[in-house]
């Protein structure tokens, strides 16, 4: 068995997420699948990163399968490129070690979150932004931020409904970028937790609002209820940009 790694982008709009479900056709996964099978005339297990959920893009997902026969990764990447949807695209394959893992092995993930503050509409990023009208306050937002680097406990920040699992992870830098209307908000971390950097986000912009106090972080995180966390922003601004491994 030869195990490859894949670097894919994709523009979630019209997609129910990464992973393979029954009832639909419409997922990343499915369509890598497909492809891939159809070449190769082997049934294919594909393994993502991450789950990315329904309607969030990716710049940098990482995903990893095993082939009986050899092929050359360029051989590959032209395949799935010409068969692919046109909204998703494999930037690079390569011959992986025989136990890598996309998921098992990733140590860290950085996501971006695009917000476009403005009242007129951002036409032609109109699926990758969340547009807001209000003027956000962005140094409040920086603030508040200040409190969720590090490690915490976010079961606050997650809609998982799962409580045995850890919902222990660390952020190692949540930073903002701003040009005009436009404004990404990078976040850096060990691993994220179901909807958590949605839920991040949308507790950021209560703050850039003036809804919410940047102190009120560290009582939401000591307090893990997800009602008192605030709203969960769209997927459409969600973009996974790159994964890390060691």
């Amino acid at each position: 068995m030869i195990n490859y790694k894949m670097i894919l982008q994709y523009d979630g709009s019209r997609y129910s997420g990464w992973q393979v479900q029954g009832n639909t056709e419409q997922t990343i996964q499915g369509k890598l699948q497909s492809v891939l099978e159809k070449m190769t005339e082997e049934e294919i297990e594909i393994h993502g990163s991450g789950r990315t959920d329904a309607g969030v893009h990716a710049m940098g997902q990482v995903a990893n399968f095993k082939l009986q026969s050899a092929y050359e990764p360029e051989e590959i990447k032209r395949y799935c490129n010409q068969y692919l949807p046109e909204d998703v695209a494999v930037i690079s394959c390569q011959e992986a070690a025989p136990r890598f893992h996309a998921r098992l092995n990733a140590v860290g993930k950085t996501y971006c979150y695009r917000i476009h503050n403005s009242k007129i509409p951002a036409v032609f990023d109109r699926r990758l932004v969340w547009q807001i009208e209000q003027q956000l306050d962005v140094d409040a937002m920086k603030t508040a931020a200040k409190y969720l680097v590090g490690t915490h406990d976010f079961a606050a920040f997650t809609s998982a409904k799962n409580k045995k699992k850890s919902t222990v992870r660390s952020i190692e830098s949540i930073l903002f970028e701003q040009n005009s209307a436009d404004i990404r908000i990078s976040f850096r971390g060990d691993g994220f937790l179901f909807h958590m950097v949605r839920i991040l986000t949308g507790t950021l912009v209560e703050v850039g609002l003036g809804v919410r106090r940047p102190e009120e972080i560290a009582a939401i995180l000591d307090g893990k209820d997800r009602q008192k966390a605030g709203m969960l922003a769209p997927a459409s601004g969600l973009c996974l940009m790159e994964v890390y491994y060691q």
